[in-house]
């Protein structure tokens, strides 16, 4: 018994430790070299500033370019939450219907779904289509895109969730007179809460954080998301490392936040539905 006890706390230890070296030491270099100047940014050692330049940097980098940073932030924020609140609201009533729903056409549409969790994007295309409907470049077809990619994952979150809710609230709500929306909504969706914040906190943190899409389909210097303001200290012949460095403390600050907050609540959401209650 004792050597069991051992065993798992060495076991511990050592993931504690790679935890800390493959995630602490990475962010830890962003921090120290955020405070540098720009002479000793390049250098790029792991090493605190011999002489803290953090609040000159900070204040670089939220003037830089007419504060884009700014901009950039509230573009983010609002691609964020819209984009969370639809695939909320479509991936959950996607997996109420998929679980509830038994036909012959479940397995293609649950192909259809997996497929979505495999098949890469065509940007071209993708590109063509939001031109050819006047989205291309706006924000409702940016929230579109997101939600497209996220939707699988959602829905399969949320359909693995809906098993552990017994039938028999579906069949006593109808005979108390709910119709299909009022019984979602009032009933089934708020038994979804852990789920939901799962979906919220990876979501956001994803949508947040997403570089490749917004530069895609979203381009202009008045539609900059936040990940995107990384180009105004990078070029092809002088990078500013310590602004670039100070640009993505700050822009991880309000993900790192939400994370702590919701941390427990990630894991609870993922196996909710692992084991049928």
């Amino acid at each position: 018994m004792k050597a069991r006890t051992l065993l798992r706390v060495v076991v511990e230890t050592v993931a504690v430790v790679a935890a800390l070296v493959v995630f602490g030491l990475p962010f830890l270099f962003v921090i120290f070299n955020a405070g540098k100047s720009g002479s000793e940014s390049v250098i790029m050692h792991l090493t605190p500033p011999s002489s803290p330049h953090y609040l000159e940097n900070f204040h670089e980098v939220l003037t830089t370019a007419n504060g884009m940073l700014i901009t950039a932030f509230f573009n983010s924020t609002k691609l964020t939450i819209l984009s969370t609140v639809v695939i909320i609201v479509v991936s959950a009533m996607s997996g109420f219907f998929l679980e509830r729903r038994k036909s012959r056409a479940m397995p293609v549409v649950n192909f259809l779904i997996m497929a979505g969790l495999m098949i890469p994007p065509s940007v071209v295309t993708t590109i063509w289509v939001m031109q050819g409907i006047h989205l291309y470049k706006t924000l409702t077809g940016m929230v579109l895109i997101e939600t497209a990619l996220l939707f699988s994952f959602s829905t399969l979150l949320y359909r693995a969730h809906m098993v552990t809710i017994p039938r028999e609230i579906d069949e006593a709500s109808v005979m108390e007179g709910c119709s299909g929306l009022t019984l979602f909504f009032l009933v089934i969706f708020p038994l979804l809460q852990p789920v939901t914040a799962t979906v919220i906190v990876l979501s956001s943190v994803n949508i947040f954080n997403d570089f490749v899409n917004p530069l895609y389909f979203f381009p202009g210097p008045g539609n900059a998301t936040i990940q995107l303001t990384l180009y105004n200290y990078m070029s092809r012949f002088v990078t500013q490392y310590n602004l670039l460095f100070a640009n993505v403390l700050l822009i991880s600050i309000p993900p790192l936040i939400v994370f702590i907050i919701f941390n427990r609540r990630i894991v609870a959401g993922i196996v909710a539905g692992a084991i049928k209650g």
